[in-house]
């Protein structure tokens, strides 16, 4: 369970959110500038809040009463964002092998091949970052994120280079990976069929604010009817 309660303000953008984000999959929804990356980086630890505190599972990540801030690589979080960010003098396996020095050469190798194949890119082992679209670098990134087994997973959009069929597979098989290993996600979005598709719990923003937290029917109901006026126009 994620316990927020936060206060960033960035130049003239100010994000205030205090809540309990205890679903399994959570999707942050809001339009652009809404502060969805704002929160993920806020998470992951790229950023420090002004005022306010983070708790994963009773494990305190940012406290500003107390000045505590843990580093990104200390918080058992993992984050894919919008740019995959690979290494691109490693191949695709040893990007994905980067944060396992942990195990050995033998557990390394099986870690990259299972988090390749949930991903559906054990063909790609080999290739270098220059040499991928942008729709299995996202896949690659995503596999690196997860190969550490990180207590929360953090996506920015991580499907938007994959086709409306290959993204809704590769929901499906992360979905049940997730929760066969106990990992909290957290995706922001601005498009209201990933909160549809997963029956997720929806954090709606709007201009840094939390505006609701629910179910997504009950959440996006306008936006739903939205989407089936513009369907019906056609």
């Amino acid at each position: 369970m994620l316990e927020l309660a936060l206060n960033a303000r960035r130049g003239t953008f100010q994000l205030q959110m205090t809540c309990s984000l205890a679903s399994d999959w959570t999707v942050i929804f809001g339009p652009s500038g809404a502060g969805k990356s704002t929160l993920l980086r806020l998470l992951s630890g790229l950023e420090r809040p002004d005022h306010g505190r983070i708790t994963l599972d009773s494990y305190m990540l940012t406290d500003s009463a107390t000045g505590l801030w843990r580093k990104p690589g200390h918080r058992h979080t993992s984050m894919v964002a919008q740019q995959h960010a690979l290494f691109p003098h490693l191949s695709v396996a040893a990007n994905v092998a980067y944060g396992l020095n942990h195990l050995d050469c033998a557990g390394r190798a099986a870690r990259v091949e299972e988090m390749l194949n949930l991903v559906d890119a054990k063909d790609l082992a080999g290739r270098r970052p220059r040499d991928l679209s942008g729709g299995e670098a996202q896949r690659v990134a995503l596999a690196r994120a997860l190969a550490p087994a990180p207590r929360l997973l953090l996506l920015d959009e991580p499907f938007s280079a994959l086709d409306g069929a290959a993204s809704e597979a590769l929901l499906g098989r992360l979905r049940l990976w997730l929760r066969a290993n106990g990992v909290q996600t957290v995706l922001a979005t601005h498009e209201a069929a990933d909160a549809f598709a997963t029956r997720a719990e929806v954090a709606l923003l709007s201009e840094g604010n939390l505006i609701a937290l629910g179910l997504a029917e009950d959440v996006l109901a306008a936006e739903r009817e939205r989407l089936f006026r513009r369907l019906r126009s056609f």
